[in-house]
């Protein structure tokens, strides 16, 4: 996909202050954390197309909104993924301005979910 150069530069400046974790690294932390969560913030659509098993959903439109209720430790481990590693950078950036200190974002998204083989739900 083609991003246009403003969306770039927002995502460059969220990457400045995110974390950034390989599928394996990600596969790895899920095994050492059974709390950790991998957190799926595409669109509704995309989520039904298909998604990780073991993904929970939560829109990037509605993250800020719902990401303290349905998570309200601060504390917990949440691994994020978009279509190829984008949309996380920004949702990560936001999460960690609303106090969340463990959030990473997945390079290559979903689409280095599938490559690598990831169980999936379609």
């Amino acid at each position: 996909m083609q991003h246009s150069s403003g969306f770039l530069k927002l995502v460059d400046d969220a990457r400045t202050r995110v974390q950034e974790v390989s599928v394996e690294e990600a596969r790895e932390r899920l095994r050492q954390n059974p709390r950790a969560v991998l957190l799926d913030v595409r669109e509704d659509s995309e989520w039904q197309a298909g998604h990780a098993q073991e993904a929970q959903h939560l829109g990037k439109g509605i993250l800020e909104r719902d990401l303290e209720r349905r998570f309200p430790d601060p504390d917990t481990e949440i691994i994020m993924y978009c279509g190829g590693g984008y949309r996380s950078a920004l949702t990560c950036d936001a999460a960690q301005k609303m106090g969340y200190r463990r959030v990473v974002s997945l390079i290559g998204g979903y689409k280095g979910l599938v490559a690598a083989g990831w169980s999936m739900v379609r």
